[in-house]
């Protein structure tokens, strides 16, 4: 993990898929996107597209569970996600719990912009921001 110095992360949903990019050596992350998807599938050319341009080491994919630790409905299909991601270019990817990425990212928009802000479709991506920052803090 130590060589993995550029990560792009993913906050999966079955209808949006949010990106965020970011580097361990500052620790810090940047919402790049937010992915339109069909029954959890993206259009791969705009992931290609991210590959090509931010040239990731590794991908970090969130993995929606119940709240008690549990898997839910949508846990399979964030799986399949993270190993389509291995198949189509061969990197490492790491799962992370996301279990309250999106609520504290509706917080933070809502707090720095009111609801407008929660409008503008950048949660997604913004969640994907968040998860990559608890991966830096959790594995330094």
């Amino acid at each position: 993990m130590s060589t993995e110095r550029i990560l792009l992360s993913f906050d999966f949903g079955m209808k949006r898929i949010g990106v965020a990019v970011g580097q361990r050596i500052t620790k810090t992350a940047n919402p790049l996107t937010t992915l339109a998807a069909k029954a959890g599938e993206p259009d791969w050319h705009q992931v290609d597209a991210l590959v090509k341009k931010w040239r990731p080491d590794a991908f970090i994919v969130g993995i929606p569970l119940n709240m008690d630790g549990t898997d839910q409905p949508i846990t399979h299909a964030a799986r399949h996600f993270a190993q389509s991601l291995i198949k189509h270019y061969e990197l490492p990817v790491h799962e992370m719990d996301e279990r309250l990425t999106t609520k504290a990212a509706r917080e933070a928009l809502f707090e720095a912009g009111g609801y407008k802000a929660l409008q503008s479709g950048e949660v997604d991506q913004f969640a994907a921001k968040i998860l990559l920052e608890n991966w830096f803090l959790r594995f330094p």
